[in-house]
């Protein structure tokens, strides 16, 4: 009796993948406060959007239930933290800048009283 033998295969190749290309670093461009004081808002729109709100009021409340004094004399009647908070942004009497970034890395400061006005 007669057997057929197999041939084998030739080995295949792998395939070498490239090396992968090197990852480009993004420069930071900073705003400075000089260049800041006295321009419009460059980045965003010029006024504080309602996440941007929502986030100081929150951030705010937290604070002063945790007994943080109030910035703004308070009637009688006012007890709320969230009230408080949202009457001291009213009011511009918080110190606090706002940070907006673009996706290229570009970021300002932007003062809070800058954009209630």
């Amino acid at each position: 009796m007669i057997t057929k033998t197999k041939k084998r295969a030739a080995p295949r190749k792998k395939k070498v993948k490239p090396p992968p290309e090197p990852r480009v670093k993004r420069k930071l461009v900073t705003v400075t406060r000089d260049e800041i004081k006295g321009t419009a808002v460059q980045v965003g729109p010029p006024k504080l959007t309602r996440f941007e709100k929502a986030r100081i009021i929150g951030t705010r409340a937290l604070q002063l239930s945790y007994g943080a004094p109030p910035f703004v004399p308070l009637p009688n009647t006012v007890r709320d933290p969230i009230t408080i908070a949202s009457m001291e942004l009213e009011s511009g009497a918080l110190p606090i800048s706002i940070r907006r970034l673009l996706p290229d890395g570009r970021h300002q400061n932007i003062a809070i009283k800058m954009l209630l006005g």
